[in-house]
């Protein structure tokens, strides 16, 4: 896309810093998302493993209760108990061993030789069965001679009265945890801690359990140990496809701004140029006007004497009627050249102070006058007050008649005008309304250009001439109007007394 160069600092305001600053801001927008991605992901995996754990804790213990009827009943015949505990261990891989022993925590039938048979009664474990009767798991890794790590579960055996009568040992092997653990998410990394023991873990180094704020803990339900899964890396690509994305969109919505600001800059530049053009047109017209005026009326004071003369010669009745056409057309002619001076290059204008209100009181009967001619009743609503402005009598006088003469030649039969003089702050306004015919839109935007004119005998010079009259008295004119409902025109001008007030 071709820029200009007056529009690269707009182009840098539009496009460049909000791309920048927005590009910041949904990046991290972004790296929030991501990271609050990784954690349900983490917290999601370590869910699983929960409900894994504790659906794992719930079979064994169901197999040890099991267990613990059989051992209710052949308590007293322990050695009946060792093919059946043989045989629940070759058939469930999640034990390295399992153990009956009596009330007092001594060992009476067993399926391995791993463990030291006097050590029974002195494990925290057993102690906490005896007191509690309750299921116990060990808060530590036990190391046995094989070098094979596992944690003990222990039940109680009781009688009818809820009296320990036994108790039901399991080993439980870490490594069939682990592998058990590897098959769900095999790149995972976790460990399950008991407080500050670490029981198990999988795909974790020494350096990683360092990083606290790298991982998420997730309690189990039946063990009072918790899996913590490390939250995976941050996604590089994806971060860099959803930025790029991001990116793209931002650059297509601030370049749509930049042109749609720059089409909004181009339409003012150009209605700016077309607005010069105009002057630049009413100048060189006004010049050529005004000279080629000058020059008609020089023959034309010599044509007016010489018929002034031949008139005074001629006094015959017929005679006397065409001079008075002629000099009525001399006058029309006259007036038209003066309309062209006024297009000239404007002159040094000495302004006087001239009271409105006794203006429009002294065109009064002309205005009626020339009203009852076209049958429009005149209607004034006129401030009492004297209204002083800063201008030239002779013209405001010019453009009043020009304007209302306008507005009678709207009216196709009859109707009426309104003419309005009142202060707005530190302005008079002249409206001067009619319920004419009106004018159309596409002519309303043309009604100030030199030489338009909608009248069949009209120079198109009028309103051009009351305008440029106006804004030299600092003034504005607007006019507003509609077919079949009728014109208004506004003449705002500013109070000679409220601008030496401000000076």
């Amino acid at each position: 896309m071709k820029i200009h160069k007056g529009n690269i600092f707009i182009y840098f305001v539009v496009v460049i810093v909000p791309v920048i600053l927005l590009g910041l801001y949904f990046y991290n927008q972004i790296l929030k998302e991501n990271d609050i991605k990784r954690k349900d992901d983490a917290l999601w995996i370590a869910s699983i493993y929960q409900k894994n754990w504790d659906q794992f804790i719930g079979e064994t213990l169901t197999s040890l209760k099991i267990l613990s009827f059989s051992a209710n009943e052949n308590l007293d015949t322990p050695e009946k108990m060792e093919p059946l505990l043989r045989q629940v261990n070759r058939n469930d891989p999640r034990y390295g061993g399992l153990f009956l022993l009596d009330y007092n925590g001594k060992l009476l039938s067993g399926t391995a030789s791993l463990h030291n048979k006097d050590a029974f009664p002195e494990k925290t474990l057993i102690k906490e069965v005896i007191k509690t009767k309750d299921i116990i798991i060990s808060s530590h890794v036990e190391i046995l001679k094989n070098n094979q790590r596992i944690i003990s579960l222990a039940t109680p055996v009781l009688n009818d009265e809820r009296k320990l009568i036994g108790i039901f040992i399991a080993d439980l092997r870490i490594d069939y945890m682990e592998n058990l653990m590897k098959v769900l998410t095999p790149d995972t990394k976790l460990y399950v801690v008991n407080e500050n023991t670490i029981l198990l873990k999988m795909n974790v180094n020494d350096k990683e359990l360092k990083r606290n704020d790298q991982w998420v803990s997730y309690p189990m339900d039946k063990l009072p140990w918790n899996i913590k899964v490390k939250i995976a890396d941050r996604a590089v690509k994806e971060i860099a496809k959803n930025l790029g994305q991001t990116l793209f969109i931002l650059l297509i919505v601030t370049h749509v701004l930049f042109l749609l600001i720059e089409y909004i800059l181009l339409r003012i530049r150009t209605l700016k140029e077309r607005k010069e053009n105009e002057v630049q047109k009413l100048e060189l017209v006004g010049t050529l006007a005004a000279s080629t005026a000058h020059e008609i009326r020089n023959p034309l004071t010599g044509v007016k004497g010489l018929i002034q003369l031949l008139s005074e010669k001629y006094t015959d009745k017929e005679d006397r009627y065409y001079f008075d056409v002629i000099n009525s057309e001399l006058k029309r002619i006259n007036e038209i050249v003066g309309e062209f001076l006024v297009l000239g290059k404007p002159t040094a204008q000495h302004l006087e102070a001239v009271n409105i209100t006794d203006t429009l009181l002294e065109l009064k009967p002309l205005i009626i006058s020339e009203g009852n001619a076209h049958n429009v009743e005149c209607v004034w609503q006129i401030t009492h007050e004297p209204v002083i402005v800063k201008c030239v009598k002779d013209q405001i006088k010019q453009v009043i008649l020009n304007l209302t003469r306008n507005a009678f030649d709207s009216f196709e039969i009859s109707g009426t005008i309104q003419i309005k003089l009142y202060l707005s702050y530190d302005q008079c306004k002249l409206e001067i309304l009619d319920n004419g015919k009106g004018i159309p839109e596409e002519a309303l935007e043309k009604i100030f250009r030199p030489f338009y004119t909608s009248k069949e005998t009209g120079t198109g010079l009028g309103l051009v001439i009351c305008r440029r009259i106006i804004n030299s008295f600092e003034g504005t004119i607007k006019i507003y109007s509609k077919e079949s409902i009728g014109t208004s025109v506004v003449i705002t001008l500013p109070l000679a007394n409220k601008k030496r007030d401000r000076s």
